[in-house]
């Protein structure tokens, strides 16, 4: 078989599973549909995608399993805070997501040029969450975590010099 069909493969049968437990056991169905704890489910949609591109060895899968897994954090934690107004500036951490994703398949695929234009993508992340926090009501937050969009540069300075092929 394909890696992909094994991965599908993997991903609905577990996903079934989820629901199937959902229905059959109650503690599962009211920890599910919780007021609290709805967010969780996406957090494990996430980590399924990225259980399941480790034991197949699809690389592939990081991308989707990150892009998951930073929406269900978001909503975890706007949902804990009430503070959905967030979204206004908190889109450009999904972008941060990707970059992840990007570099999780790199190291699994051993690809430099994955591995570089990640740390770019995880930094025009940052610089819009800062850039669209700053204007848009992320004043506390941004005010706290402004060094991070440093951070990040100094970090794809680093890597960029690390994997830069010698002329």
């Amino acid at each position: 078989m394909k890696k992909g069909n094994i991965a599908t493969a993997l991903i609905l049968i577990l996903l079934g599973a989820w629901f199937l437990s959902i229905e059959v056991v109650p503690a599962i169905k009211a920890f599910a549909y919780g007021a609290d704890t709805w967010p969780i489910a996406i957090l494990g949609i996430g980590g399924l995608f990225a259980l399941v591109g480790l034991v197949s060895w699809s690389p592939g899968l990081m991308i989707p399993a990150m892009i998951i897994s930073t929406v269900g954090g978001l909503l975890y934690w706007q949902n804990a805070t009430g503070r959905w107004e967030s979204w206004a500036y908190a889109w450009a951490l999904i972008i941060v997501g990707v970059g992840v994703g990007i570099l999780l398949a790199g190291l699994m695929s051993r690809d430099r040029g994955a591995l570089i234009g990640a740390m770019w993508v995880i930094l025009i992340g940052v610089v819009n969450f800062v850039v669209f926090g700053a204007f848009l009501g992320g004043g506390i937050i941004i005010q706290q975590y402004w060094p991070v969009a440093i951070i990040a540069v100094g970090l794809v300075v680093l890597l960029s010099g690390l994997f830069r092929k010698k002329a």
